[in-house]
């Protein structure tokens, strides 16, 4: 085994499947990790998928990638769980709960065996119901335990309302925020262009400030990985990329502001769940969250939508 390119970040993924090889890949050609191994029950996927990206070196930045076991945790920076039993197409990721649940109560323990000073990156679905227990399992603070959230969710609103004023999605601010899920919820109140909010902004592109439209963009975004899964299989490229933008600004302290799934303490009147609200990362995990101005509809959406992942996670006994 090649040893060199040890020093500089360590990342561990627990799951070689589509979603956890597809990030290892991301962090590969960012360059941000020295060192990777990737773990999985399957050993022989891992040891393939991490052949694969090996040969890849020659083109990209000096890392270390190897496949591992859960010793492999010590010492690490993160500690990714990208491990689920896949949802179908006619499932939504709430009933994927009992079942990762289970799974989870096995990784947790061999990952906080070795390492209990890691960040670890929660994408197991239901992801908010999966970063409560990982929460949980681990005894972790709150701070370094995420879950990624509507990160995606929320690049998916901004990619979609971007085409519609026609605008680099970049330049589009705007959240969904509450569960990664069918409860979502999206904070039309406070989308904007430049700082212009919607209805000031759309007559200087020129097109309609419409809320039937703009609720049709949401209900696109929150069937889009159904409508994913239908066509290809899985949703794995986007997922990945949001995921190496978590692992991005904390490994480089960037205190970037982005939406993850976290413990919420009085958020709007909402406790003791983990959701999804804009935060700053940093080195340490959320450095703080963000508590957005919610108008009345928004904050009754966001409180049912809490609802709703706290009945999951009590149904599991968590």
């Amino acid at each position: 085994m090649v040893t060199q390119h040890v020093d500089g970040p360590k990342i561990v993924v627990v799951g070689a499947g589509f979603v956890g090889s597809t990030f290892a890949y991301s962090l590969l050609i960012r360059g941000l990790a020295s060192q990777i191994a990737v773990i999985d029950v399957n050993r022989e996927r891992a040891e393939g998928e991490v052949m694969d990206l090996n040969h890849g070196l020659p083109f990209a930045y000096p890392t270390r990638i190897w496949a591992g076991d859960y010793s492999d945790c010590e010492g690490a920076d993160i500690v990714v769980i990208a491990v689920d039993k896949g949802q179908k197409i006619e499932q939504s990721r709430l009933e994927l709960a009992d079942g990762n649940f289970q799974v989870l109560k096995q990784i947790v323990p061999s990952i906080t065996r070795y390492n209990k000073e890691c960040i670890l990156l929660v994408v197991t679905n239901p992801l908010d119901v999966m970063t409560y227990a990982a929460l949980k399992l681990s005894g972790l603070p709150k701070n370094r335990v995420i879950g990624s959230g509507t990160i995606l969710d929320t690049a998916r609103l901004r990619y979609l309302l971007g085409e519609y004023l026609q605008v680099d999605p970049r330049n589009v601010h705007a959240y969904i925020i509450g569960e990664h899920g069918d409860s979502e919820v999206p904070v039309w109140s406070l989308a904007n262009v430049a700082g212009i909010r919607l209805k000031d902004y759309c007559p200087i592109c020129k097109v309609p400030y419409n809320m039937e439209d703009f609720n049709s963009l949401f209900l696109k975004v929150r069937s889009a990985g159904v409508e994913i899964i239908r066509r290809k299989g899985r949703t794995f490229y986007a997922v990945a990329l949001g995921m190496t933008k978590i692992v991005e600004s904390i490994l480089r302290n960037e205190n970037a502001v982005v939406t993850v799934s976290c413990l919420l303490e009085d958020y709007h009147g909402v406790s003791d769940v983990c959701l999804s609200v804009p935060v700053v990362l940093s080195r340490e995990g959320v450095k703080e969250v963000i508590e957005l101005p919610l108008d009345e509809k928004e904050k009754t959406e966001f409180r049912e939508s809490a609802t709703i992942v706290k009945n999951v996670v009590r149904s599991l006994g968590l």
